[in-house]
């Protein structure tokens, strides 16, 4: 099921949304420390994390599926956000360096789909990174996040799905250890929620954040065709000619 874009604005308004975002993009920046003259795309509702990479990149943008809407980013800026189809985005092939998935595949009626697309326009040198909420976390037992609503994964479930769409999984982390309790100290404390949480290797985080690189040269088996021997058969029924008239005896 799609969120609308406003409850998804709604919910990185809140406290709960600002810590979420924060903790989020301690994860992406760990693994994509900069994007400097690179072309950076983000998919879904990406626009909360695509601040990061906006002033040192040649150029980010931000892709919204139809099912969902689009709001207006960055809201002071010349804007940078569009509305599309997430089965046939508006660029040509091999044309973006970074592609950030955020509320996309969870949210999509065919993350297959959504994903060969991505492939398409990923560069070859290029790198894939999907926010996805953890099947085994507790952010996806309640619907008051967005990370409660769609589909989530596991990790075996996500290393599956890239390797269908030639994706080679590349970098691993998780993210929203601390519980999605909305104000007081436990908010406070996210922070310290998370490095005890990571340290002790905890598997009921919120999110996975996965990075994939794309499979540029893809082996298709050659499979021999087996023939299948029809044998041919007379009929068993034959049917009798018509009699002559010449061959009809006078009565």
């Amino acid at each position: 099921m799609t969120m609308d874009v406003i409850d998804l604005r709604n919910f990185y308004s809140q406290p709960l949304g600002v810590v979420a975002r924060r903790l989020i993009n301690r994860g992406i920046r760990a693994q994509w420390p900069q994007a400097k003259g690179l072309r950076v795309l983000g998919i879904g509702y990406p626009t909360p994390y695509l601040g990061l990479f906006r002033e040192d990149s040649e150029r980010c943008i931000a892709f919204m599926p139809a099912a969902q809407g689009v709001l207006k980013w960055p809201t002071s800026r010349p804007c940078l956000s569009t509305l599309v189809d997430e089965f046939s985005l508006p660029l040509p092939d091999a044309a973006v360096d970074r592609i950030l998935l955020v509320h996309a595949l969870e949210m999509s009626d065919d993350p297959a789909g959504l994903l060969r697309e991505v492939w398409r326009i990923l560069a070859p040198s290029g790198r894939m990174m999907a926010i996805i909420p953890n099947r085994r976390g507790v952010w996806t037992r309640t619907d008051k996040t967005p990370f409660g609503h769609g589909r989530p994964y596991s990790r075996s479930q996500i290393t599956e799905l890239l390797r269908q769409t030639w994706f080679t999984p590349s970098a691993w982390s998780e993210a929203l250890f601390v519980p999605p309790i909305d104000g007081g100290w436990i908010l406070r404390s996210a922070v310290a929620w998370e490095r005890l949480s990571a340290a002790i290797s905890s598997p009921f985080a919120g999110v996975h954040i996965v990075e994939a690189t794309k499979q540029v040269y893809r082996a298709i088996p050659a499979r021999r065709q087996r023939t299948r021997l029809i044998p041919a058969l007379d009929p068993v029924l034959v049917p009798t000619p018509a009699p002559r008239r010449d061959e009809i005896g006078a009565p």
